[in-house]
């Protein structure tokens, strides 16, 4: 399985609503520790909703009770990632645990558009996932190496956030490690556009040569996602 032009299109179509301002959301990226380092949940949603067939972190829109009383909008989001843990995976988060990572967008150009919020947080002790069947069909902790390695063979699909945040956690071999990097780090805002390039299709981002519209192919600083068939690749030069 490959992110090929259909699965480009399901990640658009599915990447927030059909009309007005991007739709809040936000995911949480539960972390423990494993035999061989950082283990990361993952779920397998249901191929009939949206993001179908991908492997996701847990995570949905941000709803209006998660907003009532909520002091600014990342508030909102932590409440509605800890909410999504639960109703996903069975998984009770505290909200305060949880570390700004990231934030994106997918494409101007997209129907739909989601504005999520990437948090990363340890998985509470004990904590048995439950699913549900219905919204999501499968679930699996797993190292980022390995969640990124059975996407290239075609065993994951995955959208190039997910790719990107598990390329992140494949730096560290301890949870400790992970959250001592996040807590200070400064969260790292994309909003994606996706360019053919010579070797095939890339995600790109602010500071690339072809961010908004120039050559994708021209000398210059690179800041991209090579989505290519033998395999993701990142290149990034700034």
């Amino acid at each position: 399985m490959t992110f090929d032009e259909t699965s480009l299109a399901r990640w658009l179509r599915d990447g927030g609503r059909e009309e007005g301002d991007p739709i809040p959301a936000a995911t949480v990226v539960l972390v423990r520790d494993g035999a061989t380092g950082v283990e990361t949940l993952m779920l397998r949603k249901n191929s009939k909703i949206a993001f179908g067939g991908m492997w996701v972190f847990p995570g949905g829109r941000v709803d209006d009770a998660d907003r009532q009383g909520a002091p600014d909008l990342e508030a909102a989001a932590r409440r509605a990632a800890a909410r999504e843990a639960v109703e996903e995976a069975d998984l009770a988060v505290d909200a305060d645990s949880m570390e700004l990572i990231s934030h994106w967008l997918p494409p101007a150009v997209a129907p739909k558009r989601y504005a999520t919020w990437f948090f990363v947080a340890p998985a509470p002790e004990g904590g048995l996932v439950t699913i549900d069947g219905g919204e999501i069909h499968d679930s699996a902790w797993l190292g980022a190496a390995d969640a990124l390695a059975k996407r290239d063979v075609g065993e994951f699909e995955l959208a190039p956030p997910t790719w990107m945040t598990l390329h992140y956690l494949a730096d560290f071999d301890s949870v400790d490690s992970l959250m001592a990097d996040a807590r200070p780090r400064e969260p790292v805002w994309y909003q994606t556009e996706i360019l053919r390039v010579a070797e095939g299709m890339a995600a790109m981002w602010h500071g690339d040569v072809a961010y908004r519209g120039d050559d994708p192919d021209a000398p210059g600083p690179r800041h991209r996602l090579l989505m290519l068939e033998a395999g993701w690749r990142l290149d990034r030069t700034i």
